[in-house]
């Protein structure tokens, strides 16, 4: 079992940068791949960014490519994404999730475990 806390959401003015952590309990962590997905009012969830058990492979939705990083410290549980340039449409609940395989993957019904989620919000 695995249990994620995400923390590091908040308001920003367009242009500013967040950087969103997610804090892993369970000895599974290191060998599972984790991603980042948002979900906006009215919108359905959708894949941000996805990272291998090792950090040597990511994936990222196309408007998150350039902006945005994720990366993960193994030593402690933990997996990050680094917003910057941030844009209104980026407002989210941005949730952390695990999957028990350790690849790379966009699919949300790969995905075996999600924390709550943290809220963004980008003003213009």
């Amino acid at each position: 079992q695995v249990q994620l806390v995400e923390s590091g959401g908040g308001l920003v003015q367009a242009g500013g940068s967040l950087r969103l952590s997610c804090a892993a309990s369970g000895r599974t962590f290191s060998s599972a791949a984790m991603g980042w997905f948002r979900q906006a009012p009215g919108k359905e969830r959708e894949v941000v960014a996805s990272i291998n058990w090792s950090g040597t492979s990511t994936y990222y939705k196309d408007s998150a490519k350039g902006r945005f990083t994720i990366s993960r410290d193994n030593a402690k549980n933990t997996v990050y994404l680094q917003m910057n340039t941030l844009k209104p449409e980026d407002t989210a609940v941005y949730y952390c999730a695990a999957k028990r395989s350790k690849y790379v993957s966009a699919q949300e019904y790969e995905y075996d475990y999600w924390g709550q989620g943290t809220q963004v919000t980008v003003s213009s």
